[in-house]
C-alpha cells in the first residue's frame, strides 16, 4: 500500500498565497459582478496599503534607474559642451584681436594717405619705459632700414615724438608727452602760435601743457593745434590734438592751455616713421628742449 507523504506548508506563507488567490479571483470575477464580498473588502484594507507602497518603490526605482544609466552620458555630453564653449571663446577673442589689428592697420593706411608727401616706413613697437605711458619706447626698425636720429613718428591720427636714438635694429623714440618734448604748434583754425610741452604732472592724465599763448590769441576750447611751419624739427600740419583748458597765466600777459593728443599714448603697438630728418637738420636732444 502506498503511503504519501504530507506536505507542511509554513504558517508565514499561508496568508501570502491566501492573498494573491483572493486577488486573482476578484480580478477574474470583477466584470461579472457589481459588489464584493465581506471577506473581500478585508483583505482590500490589507492589499491596498501594500501596493500603494509597491507602485511607489517601482516609481522611484524607475526614476532613479533611468538617472543613474544616463548620468554618464548626461556627463559627458556636459563635458563636450563646456569644450566647445571653451573653443568658441577662444576664437572670438582671436577674432576680436584680427579686429583690432584689421583697425589699427587702417587708422596707420589712413594716415599715410592724409600725409602723402612724406615717405614712411612702418615699425612695431617692441619696449617701453616702466609705466603706464609710452613717453619713451623702442621700435623695431634701425639704420638698416634707413632710419636715423629726429626722424618724425607718428600713429593713429596724429603726432607721437621723433627719434633720439637708433641702432642697427631698433630705435627709441621720444613721445611729445615726455617733459623733455616741446614742439612748435599753431591751432587749425585761427594758425595762432604756441608751444606745446609734456609735463610729468599731467602725464596721468594723458595731457600736454600749452604755453606762450599771445594773451589776445583767438583760441578756445575744443580747437584743435597742429604741428607749426616755424619749428625745424616737426613737418607742418601734423596733427598734435585737441585743446581742453585755456587759462589765462598769473602775469596777465600771456595764455596757457591743456592739450589732449590725438594719439592713445596708453596703447601704441605700430607706428609710422617720416624716413628722413625734416630740412635735413641734425638736432640733438638738448637742442629740441630749449
Amino acid at each position: 500500500m502506498l503511503k504519501f507523504k504530507k506536505i507542511l506548508i509554513p504558517k508565514k506563507y499561508v496568508l501570502t498565497i491566501v492573498t494573491i488567490i483572493t486577488m486573482v479571483t476578484i480580478v477574474v470575477t470583477l466584470p461579472n459582478r457589481n459588489q464584493v464580498t465581506m471577506i473581500e473588502n478585508g483583505l482590500g484594507y490589507v492589499v491596498v496599503p501594500i501596493q500603494k507602497i509597491l507602485t511607489k518603490i517601482q516609481k522611484w526605482s524607475n526614476e532613479n534607474i533611468f538617472f543613474i544609466f544616463h548620468a554618464y552620458e548626461l556627463q559627458d555630453k556636459n563635458a563636450k559642451l563646456v569644450k566647445e564653449l571653451d573653443e568658441l571663446r577662444y576664437e572670438n577673442t582671436i577674432l576680436q584681436q584680427y579686429k583690432q589689428d584689421n583697425e589699427r592697420l587702417r587708422n596707420l593706411l589712413k594716415l599715410d594717405q592724409k600725409y602723402p608727401e612724406y615717405p614712411k616706413v612702418g615699425a612695431q613697437v617692441i619696449g617701453k619705459d616702466p609705466g603706464n605711458w609710452y613717453n619713451m619706447f623702442l621700435i623695431d626698425k634701425g639704420t638698416n632700414h634707413g632710419l636715423a636720429i629726429d626722424m618724425v613718428v607718428m600713429a593713429d591720427s596724429g603726432l607721437v615724438g621723433r627719434i633720439v636714438e637708433v641702432g642697427f635694429n631698433y630705435a627709441k623714440v621720444l613721445s611729445i608727452i615726455d617733459d623733455t618734448s616741446s614742439v612748435s604748434a599753431q591751432t587749425l583754425r585761427t594758425n595762432e602760435v604756441a608751444i606745446i610741452r609734456g609735463d610729468k604732472t599731467l602725464m596721468d592724465e594723458g595731457l600736454c601743457r600749452i604755453q606762450h599763448i599771445n594773451i589776445d590769441a583767438q583760441i578756445v576750447k575744443g580747437d584743435e593745434m597742429v604741428t607749426s611751419h616755424l619749428g625745424d624739427l616737426y613737418p607742418p600740419g601734423i596733427l598734435i590734438g585737441t585743446i581742453t583748458e585755456i587759462k589765462t597765466e598769473s602775469n596777465g600777459l600771456t595764455k596757457y592751455g591743456l592739450l589732449e593728443p590725438a594719439v592713445d599714448f596708453q596703447h601704441l603697438e605700430e607706428v609710422l616713421v617720416i624716413d628722413k630728418p625734416w630740412k635735413g637738420k641734425k638736432t640733438n636732444l638738448k637742442e629740441s628742449t630749449q
